[in-house]
């Protein structure tokens, strides 16, 4: 019977272990993180995939933590994992929704803020616009699926238990937020530049007919101009998303399997 008890308490901690890695993915990737789904549908996917993949493990090569602080230790690192994987396409995704921010703030449309129920606060429209087509592309490409696929082969590079070499993270996080700002200046760039010819514009008519009551015309004018220019290069913005949405995610599963590899 001893052998009974050690085998299902070796189940249950390399249960929770892969339960720890998929719950950092399911908290931090889009999709599956978002505060519009509810807590317990998350919950029970991460407990779900945790049930799949664990049968998948093999228990041989593992063994019991030496105490709490090495658990602790080892489902922290499980966690930083998931996390980081969910966390880099999370950020790119915010480089679209900073663009749009660019935009209403040009624009002067910051006063027709809406709430986002994913960032619990109020936003641009132009920005929620943005997110949503960015996510949109996101799902339709496969990202979600791709999240999923790189979620198991960190499971074969790396398997649950071992130490985590993460000294590369810090440095994907840097190249990863880079990315995100410059993702933002393309997509808001056409139309900044847009508002920025229409300013130019405004300022030689008001030289020119200063009688005019230009401060109240411009408001209208510019606001008319981002519309537009969002709508000519709303389809250029989705294709800008997908390149580096694809750069992105080479690079977190590079990073991550090639650091996984080298902590076996």
């Amino acid at each position: 019977m001893r052998w009974i008890v050690d085998w299902a308490m070796q189940q249950f901690f390399l249960f929770t272990l892969v339960f720890f890695r998929t719950s950092g993915l399911v908290i931090a990737a889009p999709g599956y993180g978002s505060s519009e789904i509810p807590l317990q549908i998350r919950a029970l996917f991460a407990f779900a995939l945790a049930l799949v993949l664990t049968p998948l493990q093999s228990p041989s090569n593992w063994s019991a933590p030496p105490g709490m602080l090495g658990y602790a230790l080892l489902t922290a690192g499980e966690l930083a994992l998931g996390f980081v994987l969910g966390l880099g396409v999370a950020v790119i995704l915010l480089g679209v929704e900073l663009g749009g921010d660019l935009i209403a703030r040009m624009g002067g449309v910051m006063m027709s803020d809406v709430y986002d129920p994913s960032a619990e606060s109020d936003v641009p429209v132009f920005s929620r616009l943005l997110f949503l087509l960015a996510l949109t592309v996101y799902l339709v490409v496969g990202g979600h699926r791709l999240l999923l696929e790189g979620l198991i082969e960190s499971f074969h590079a790396l398997p649950p238990g071992r130490v985590l070499n993460a000294e590369q993270y810090p440095a994907l996080l840097v190249d990863l937020v880079t990315q995100s700002f410059v993702l933002g200046i393309r997509v808001g760039a056409p139309a900044a530049t847009a508002l920025l010819t229409a300013t130019l514009v405004l300022g030689l008519i008001s030289r020119t007919l200063p009688q005019l009551n230009l401060l109240m015309l411009g408001f209208g004018i510019n606001a008319v101009v981002a519309v537009g220019a969002l709508l000519l290069t709303i389809g250029l913005a989705a294709q800008v998303f997908e390149q580096h949405l694809d750069t992105a995610m080479g690079e977190i599963f590079r990073v991550v399997l090639a650091t996984t590899a080298l902590a076996k």
